[in-house]
């Protein structure tokens, strides 16, 4: 009589799907940190990056905690928003440059939910400076209200002219002028004109990213 037959064991159809469940809920809260860590190095504010995401602040306050899955699409506007690569949020690779010289070619303009080309230049969260250039396109603004957040903030127009809305006096600068303000006074920054217009934005301590 021959020996009886080994049994079977069938494979659970769904322990596939289960094991890349439980290692997306593994990585979750590693994307969520790398998250909140980039936001608060930048000095956003949970509002500031959800005016820049189209993202609700309770929805990204959820994936900063690892308690809700992002689709893709929310991972590229947030990794656009802190001028990161969508890598940068589920690698653990270094993100905050550190070189002597910043190419151009090396810098990506990301555009906002305000339709302005931002460009991080510098993020020296060492000396509490935030460097950046923004592209502004006529009737564009920074934010539709006045806003304001920790920090001390410098404006150079590099070209173009801009309305600065400081609370609740307009300032229109021109080609070369300079402003500088305590970022806690509400404020925000437009395009009044028909032409575009590009501006430096130096920022310190806990400012928040201008625009």
């Amino acid at each position: 009589m021959g020996k009886p037959l080994a049994r079977i064991r069938r494979k659970d159809p769904g322990s596939a799907t289960t094991a890349a469940s439980e290692a997306a809920a593994q990585l979750l809260p590693q994307i969520g940190d790398r998250i909140r860590t980039i936001r608060t190095t930048r000095r956003m504010t949970l509002q500031m990056l959800s005016d820049q995401t189209s993202l609700t602040p309770s929805m990204l306050s959820l994936v900063e905690r690892g308690r809700t899955i992002p689709s893709i699409g929310s991972l590229i506007a947030i990794s656009h928003a802190l001028g990161v690569s969508v890598g940068d949020l589920i690698s653990d690779g270094k993100w905050v440059t550190n070189d002597v010289v910043v190419r151009s070619r090396d810098v990506v303009a990301v555009e906002t939910s305000q339709r302005l080309l931002r460009r991080v230049l510098r993020d020296d969260a060492l000396n509490g400076a935030l460097i950046s250039t923004t592209h502004y396109r006529p009737n564009t603004s920074s934010s539709p209200v006045l806003r304001a957040h920790a920090g001390y903030e410098h404006g150079f127009i590099l070209s173009g002219s801009l309305t600065v809305e400081l609370d609740g006096t307009a300032y229109i600068l021109g080609e070369g002028d300079l402003i500088s303000y305590d970022s806690n006074r509400p404020h925000r920054i437009w395009n009044h004109t028909k032409k575009e217009a590009t501006a430096l934005w130096i920022n310190f301590g806990d400012a928040g990213t201008s625009l």
